[in-house]
């Protein structure tokens, strides 16, 4: 194999897994737990807020 088919393969392969990891993040399945996730910031900031009003 010259370095011109490895390049081709390497750019097919890589493509392949760029259409897999679109299709993974826009399942339906998926949605609540990059929902949630979503949320984590803003549920340590009212922790945090809740604590200094203790304080």
């Amino acid at each position: 194999m010259d370095a011109g088919t490895v390049g081709s393969v390497v750019t097919v392969v890589f493509f392949v897994l760029f259409i897999v990891i679109v299709w993974w993040a826009f399942l339906r399945g998926n949605k609540q737990k990059f929902d949630d996730a979503a949320q984590l910031p803003f549920q340590e900031d009212a922790v945090d807020a809740g604590k200094r009003q203790t304080d």
